[in-house]
């Protein structure tokens, strides 16, 4: 087959592909870093002529053009898998909505539950054999990809080509149109700062427990990175990843020579994930790089995989939880913030693991807009407030006064742990909370 030739054929201009999407379709825009940059633009410009055009993304890094009008509304309604703060905006706006989903899930969504008139992402440049990469995010986008009926994708020559399982490339020949836009520089996450004391606490307490040749998954925020640059500063040897986000903890700790895989009963040698986010140096790392390997994310985020992987650690970050042990990670009452993600996935396969520890971490307080300091541990949570990972799944809780494992605990010891976990000058008033809800019982503690 003439590849360069099916490419000829099916190239084109944004304008001129996004004729494709009609009044009433639903549109889907991939993943995070995948997201259509001209394609974008394109659509935002027949906005006038459209209504009612549904458009699914997620974890979205920059403000889609589509979302800037005034009366952007009148004519999209954005879907968000999993909120970023960008999300959160066109939320606000009023033209945007949260769907709800244990991300290991989403690819059989595709197959199964929603529909996709037309799909369109960035990829990369195609290669010989007429196949196009994903780049850093396989996530869904095999599955969504295969449910659409119509296919564009957008060439972005500064995108990184990862080496993956089935469902990380696809063919000129299943591609409807082709565009080669203005190669944009990749949009990067920041680490998020310097860690402050309360992260090196929380992070010194979860290194403690990991052994050598164990195998890691880092959820996204402060505490977690914290833990990986910890990781790469520390005598631990012989670690693995598979992990749902692949961030630059990873970089970090892969450069100082601690991620080696040997001792993984699964792609040995191989750092796993579903999409990747970071900086530059991330993106550089992971470039045609053998030792990572990006995967369809009902692969890297099954417990039934995870349950296979020895000394299985997963670290993930909260907004707050309950003394009953409920953990609420994606909203702050009915404000949405994130989404479940593969928190809950992770968090149930690090126990199934054998030798496996699932970390939820956060700090004790969080200072409210007033000023006013407030304990994450709470009574019972906030009405509207999420519950992402029920009482009967987490085990290990971590705050900057030490951890607790919840496992096999009744409803008062479990309260017992988390006050003796909480900022002091909270824990008398949670006490007498948990009097009130009768889950306390005085002990010599």
């Amino acid at each position: 087959m003439d590849y360069q030739a099916l490419y000829q054929q099916k190239l084109t201009t944004p304008e001129q592909a996004v004729k494709a999407v009609k009044s009433g379709d639903w549109v889907d825009y991939g993943w995070c870093t995948n997201h259509p940059v001209a394609l974008d633009r394109a659509l935002a410009a027949r906005k006038d002529e459209l209504t009612d055009v549904k458009v699914r993304g997620g974890v979205t890094m920059w403000m889609p053009e589509i979302a800037k009008a005034d009366d952007a509304g009148d004519h999209f309604t954005w879907h968000s898998w999993h909120c970023s703060g960008v999300d959160r905006k066109i939320i606000s706006k009023g033209m945007g909505f949260f769907s709800p989903m244990r991300y290991s899930e989403l690819p059989r969504f595709y197959r199964e539950n929603v529909s996709v008139d037309v799909a369109m992402i960035q990829v990369t440049p195609m290669d010989s054999h007429g196949n196009f990469s994903y780049a850093l995010a396989a996530s869904h986008l095999a599955d969504m990809l295969d449910r659409a009926k119509v296919i564009i994708l957008e060439v972005n020559q500064n995108l990184p080509w990862v080496y993956g399982l089935t469902g990380c490339e696809i063919n000129i020949a299943d591609v409807d149109y082709v565009v080669e836009g203005d190669n944009p520089a990749v949009a990067q996450l920041g680490g998020g700062g310097e860690p402050t004391d309360v992260d090196r606490a929380v992070a010194k307490l979860i290194v403690e427990q990991i052994p050598n040749g164990a195998c890691l998954q880092l959820g996204i925020g402060g505490m977690p990175n914290t833990v990986g640059s910890m990781i790469a500063q520390s005598d631990l040897k012989d670690l693995g990843v598979h992990t749902e986000m692949y961030v630059d903890g990873f970089v970090d700790m892969a450069l100082a020579g601690k991620l080696t895989g040997r001792n993984k009963a699964l792609d040995k040698g191989r750092q796993v994930y579903a999409f990747a986010a970071g900086t530059q140096k991330l993106y550089d790392y992971v470039n045609r790089n053998p030792a990572v390997m990006a995967a369809p994310v009902d692969y890297t985020n099954d417990v039934r995989v995870l349950a296979q992987l020895d000394n299985f650690i997963s670290i993930n970050n909260a907004i707050d939880m309950d003394l009953f042990g409920q953990v609420n990670a994606e909203s702050a009452g009915l404000k949405h913030i994130s989404g479940t993600g593969g928190q809950l996935d992770f968090v149930m396969g690090a126990y199934l693991s054998k030798g496996g520890k699932s970390f939820i971490c956060m700090s004790s307080t969080v200072t409210g807009k007033d000023g006013s300091l407030k304990s994450r541990i709470v009574p019972t949570l906030t009405p509207g407030s999420i519950a992402t990972d029920p009482r009967s799944c987490v085990q290990y809780i971590v705050t900057e006064y030490g951890m607790v494992n919840l496992k096999g605990l009744s409803t008062w010891e479990r309260a017992e742990a988390l006050i003796g976990i909480a900022h002091p000058d909270f824990r008398e008033q949670l006490i007498q909370d948990a009097e009130k809800m009768h889950i306390w019982r005085r002990s010599n503690k």
